[in-house]
């Protein structure tokens, strides 16, 4: 099976990239996948890709080394595994709070006897884009993320990040922080947050689990990763096509 290049990144010690693909759009996928990222996720809760554009883009990503990632709308099997099968090598659900969410998600991404994914090889485009031997390797392969986002996760961060077979908690710090009561702001410092923000870091690497979070800027990429998180998401393509048209805005009113 076509190994995990991120498990592998981590194994040496290294933090890695992400880039957040929200436009749908294979022919942008593949541009972004050629930049050089370390991963690309495929945003299917706020994102306009339905499951036709999501498999398209996975193969554009898959012309590159770059990991293919998916974030699901929602904590629903079904959805979860047909991720799978189209080829994500990690799956990011959004608003889990308990153990039990936890556990329907991590399920959802094992074959048993490890969990409950349903084998369906002849429509698998899973099998033709890691190889022959997907099934018997892939728990151990792809990922299983959950965010934490909410005021009930927090409280319930040793049940989940205990849950076996679960390998990373993704921080939702946008609606983390109105569950907290706080104003939603891009790489927030604002102390409350940043403190539930250092609170999931440390359970997660009290049970042994990677950890990733969104960043709206390089710096503050850069500082999360010296915090100690495995995954940041630097930006997004639509962050880059906007702030690339603003730049060109500013330079066509200089030439006037």
């Amino acid at each position: 099976m076509r190994p995990n290049a991120l498990i592998a990144q981590w194994q040496d010690g290294k933090s890695a990239t992400n880039c957040w693909l929200t436009l749908g759009d294979p022919s942008v996928a593949e541009i972004m996948a050629h930049q050089g990222w370390d991963s690309l996720t495929v945003d299917m809760q706020h994102g306009q890709a339905d499951f036709a554009a999501m498999r398209a883009m996975l193969t554009a990503i898959s012309t590159t080394k770059a990991v293919p990632l998916v974030r699901v709308p929602w904590n629903e099997p079904g959805t979860i595994m047909r991720a799978l099968d189209a080829g994500a090598y990690g799956v990011i659900c959004p608003n889990v709070d308990t153990r039990e969410q936890c556990e329907q998600v991590v399920g959802a991404c094992r074959y048993a006897p490890q969990g409950y994914r349903s084998v369906g090889t002849s429509t698998m485009r899973a099998v033709l884009y890691a190889g022959s031997d997907y099934i018997s390797h892939a728990n151990a392969t792809v990922l299983a993320i959950v965010q934490i986002e909410s005021a009930k996760a927090l409280n319930n961060l040793a049940d989940i990040a205990g849950v076996p077979g679960l390998d990373m908690l993704f921080v939702g710090a946008s609606d983390l922080s109105l569950s907290l009561g706080r104003e939603v702001r891009a790489d927030s410092s604002d102390p409350i947050v940043v403190e539930a923000i250092d609170a999931i870091l440390a359970a997660a690497k009290k049970a042994k689990l990677r950890t990733a979070t969104f960043c709206h800027s390089v710096d503050y990429a850069r500082a999360m990763m010296a915090k100690g998180f495995d995954l940041v998401t630097v930006t997004s393509d639509q962050g880059l096509i906007a702030s690339g048209s603003s730049l060109s805005a500013q330079f066509a009113d200089r030439s006037e």
